[in-house]
């Protein structure tokens, strides 16, 4: 099983005295990928020849690579976890996680989490599956997940969740009724004593930032719409506390 990729190369990429190597890493190819294609014959071609990452392109060239996997995760047993495909196509899968399931193994849940549901899915399509999950939300919360389908992708997708392209909106229900909007500036740490819990800690927490507004308010309840500068570990629900609206 493998993915083929083709490029030309522009014009302008000629001026830049781009290699083969730099050429792949401005299309989002990451060291690592490239390391691996080097060391695994035809996988990397320049006008149908065997390329060496060290050769110029020039205008017109076209480069072709091979990403070939075989190798499914380690330790994920497939089972049929239940979840909905929202979006797929051959370089990314996109799911709605149900609420209270784990999205990967961790000690006490080894069968019943997403990681378990999706290596089922792709065993009933005979395809080989490596869990590349490019972000993540708790056991409790409910929404989508976007999963790399191969390490292109997983690259090009991580890339963009670390220049923050890809933006994340939540919703939730807070406790009381908060303001019609504001944002909560908290630096957040683990628990003194816990391997869960988090608290908002100003000496040594990291700089943790939430964005909210209030669309409603109901009974006792204001239902938000959150959206985060950051993304810690359980960070909605510590600073909602924090602010007196757990």
């Amino acid at each position: 099983m493998g993915h083929r990729f083709t490029y030309v190369v522009s014009p302008e990429e000629e001026r830049e005295n781009l290699t083969v190597e730099w050429f792949l890493r401005r299309h989002g190819y990451s060291r690592h990928i490239i390391t691996g294609l080097k060391r695994t014959e035809d996988c990397i071609f320049r006008n149908g020849v065997r390329a060496w990452t060290s050769q110029a392109v020039h205008a017109g060239d076209v480069i072709e690579t091979h990403l070939v996997e075989t190798e499914p995760s380690d330790g994920i047993l497939p089972r049929p976890v239940p979840f909905s495909v929202v979006y797929e196509d051959d370089d990314i899968l996109v799911v709605d996680k149900p609420a209270d399931t784990p999205i990967h193994p961790s000690i006490g849940n080894y069968e019943n989490t997403l990681a378990n549901g999706i290596a089922w899915y792709f065993e009933q399509k005979g395809e080989p599956f490596v869990y590349r999950c490019i972000n993540r939300l708790d056991r409790d919360t409910t929404g989508l997940i976007v999963l790399a389908k191969h390490a292109l992708s997983a690259a090009v997708l991580s890339q963009a969740m670390r220049s923050r392209e890809i933006h994340r909106t939540y919703q939730a229900f807070a406790l009381g009724e908060t303001a019609a909007s504001g944002t909560i500036d908290a630096p957040i740490a683990r628990l003194n004593g816990s391997l869960i819990q988090r608290t908002v800690d100003f000496a040594s927490g990291e700089r943790s930032v939430t964005h909210y507004r209030t669309l409603a308010h109901c009974s006792v309840f204001s239902h938000l719409e959150l959206n985060l500068e950051t993304g810690r570990t359980h960070q909605i629900r510590v600073h909602m506390a924090y602010i007196g609206h757990p």
